[in-house]
């Protein structure tokens, strides 16, 4: 395997065997091992914007720091999200659908004006109205798991907590069947994943789980066809224009779009709760002193994480980007994960600062019509969770170094053993 360094003693980062592009940042292994920080360093320094020419999925441009980032998606006319032209994810192709794909379009994967009509029809699952409606519950739920863990044994966060908590929410939004609801973190994990794409056999792996979750859905849409309305979201589908004649593909993608996106950004900023704020044992102090800091603490978590490394945008014409020429055509792959650690927005931005003045301006959520429609929802489990583990005075310790999603698209964990102590 052939290596390359940063010129930093304590920041090294391995090029895979495949590797073309030094500075292609797609590389699965960087996320595996947590070694993306150097690679996305020198990119930052050295503009921000650069070319990478023969990436792992083709040619794109990469735009690691924030005020890029903030400059395209505020322009959607010229970087289209749409799935005809790509999509979301580096991955897009749209000149050929590979052998064992089916196109499942979702409306963050669409531009205006189909984009809004179907965004609107979901957005009143998530206003502040709505967000009080679902704390009585969440925190119920989360007293719940929270004592029935062991004190002093170890135990798997990712599947004793940040798992069962965000399933529990999942099936809340959806009425999904309770017991079922453990179905809904393994969708997520598979038809979320861009590396399923890689051979025919994982497509159609793929394939296969996104017609049984959508067999199991088009079961619970029908059972509420000429039902009342009710506030879950596929009542809420079902009874609006824009979405209520949903083809087969577009039914299975927003549905993906709203379990990947209900489930990653909570699931993986609750493990890093406790896998980060262990690693600033000053910074949890300060926290465990001053439970006021804790919405604050949140937003820094949900930066220093960063659950979705990236967003994908196309040219429609040519243009540019800070004296970058860009063609039409041209694939823009806009790394959050990197400009959330832009130390021209937030210093010292490798910590987690609990007290952070400007903790609320990450791009986790992106930014401007794309920007996640369940964010409200994301912050108020985050926000319990804290809540009750203050309430109870306990400290979640790691045992060990987390196992880590290997893909350059959800930034997560598969697991992290902890122990609670009291404090």
């Amino acid at each position: 395997m052939a290596t390359a360094a940063i010129e930093r003693p304590d920041d090294q980062f391995m090029i895979g065997p495949d590797a073309a592009d030094r500075l292609d940042v797609t590389q699965p292994h960087l996320y595996t091992s947590h070694t993306w920080h150097a690679p996305f360093r020198e990119l930052r320094d050295a503009g921000g914007i650069y070319y990478c020419e023969n990436g792992r999925f083709g040619p794109y441009w990469s735009i690691s720091t924030y005020k890029p980032i903030v400059h395209v998606e505020a322009l959607p006319k010229i970087f289209s999200s749409s799935w005809e032209v790509g999509g979301i994810t580096v991955a897009g192709d749209p000149e050929r659908i590979l052998d064992g794909e089916v196109r499942m379009p979702m409306f963050i994967a669409m531009d205006p004006p189909q984009h809004n009509a179907q965004r609107r029809t979901v957005a009143p699952a998530f206003t502040p109205s709505e967000i009080v409606r679902m704390r009585d519950d969440a925190v119920a739920r989360t007293s719940e798991v929270l004592d029935a863990l062991p004190i002093g044994e170890t135990f798997d966060w990712v599947e004793r907590v940040s798992i069962e908590l965000t399933t529990g929410m999942l099936a809340r939004l959806f009425d999904f069947p309770w017991e079922n609801r453990h179905n809904l973190t393994r969708w997520s994990d598979a038809l979320g994943d861009v590396e399923a794409f890689g051979t025919f056999e994982d497509r159609q792996k793929r394939l296969a789980t996104a017609f049984e979750m959508g067999t199991a859905f088009h079961a619970l849409w029908e059972s509420k066809k000429n039902q009342p309305q009710t506030p879950d979201l596929i009542s809420i589908m079902l009874h609006s224009d824009a979405m209520a004649a949903m083809d087969d593909g577009e039914f299975m993608g927003n549905l993906i779009l709203l379990i990947v996106g209900g489930n990653d950004t909570t699931r993986n900023s609750m493990t890093a709760y406790a896998h980060g704020l262990a690693r600033f044992p000053d910074e949890r102090a300060k926290l465990e002193a001053d439970p006021s800091l804790i919405p604050n603490t949140v937003s820094e978590l949900i930066r220093w994480q960063t659950p979705l490394a990236h967003m994908r945008r196309t040219a429609t014409e040519d243009t540019e980007i800070d004296g970058h020429q860009i063609k039409k055509g041209d694939r823009i792959v806009l790394w959050y994960i990197s400009a959330n650690r832009d130390e021209s927005v937030f210093p010292d931005a490798d910590r987690i600062i609990v007290d952070r003045e400007n903790a609320r301006r990450h791009l986790s959520f992106g930014y401007g019509i794309h920007r996640c429609v369940g964010a409200r929802v994301a912050e108020l489990q985050l926000i319990v969770l804290l809540e009750e583990m203050a309430k109870r005075r306990l400290r979640a310790v790691p045992q060990g170094e987390p196992d880590r999603v290997p893909a350059c698209f959800v930034n997560g964990y598969r697991s992290l053993p902890v122990k609670l102590e009291r404090y």
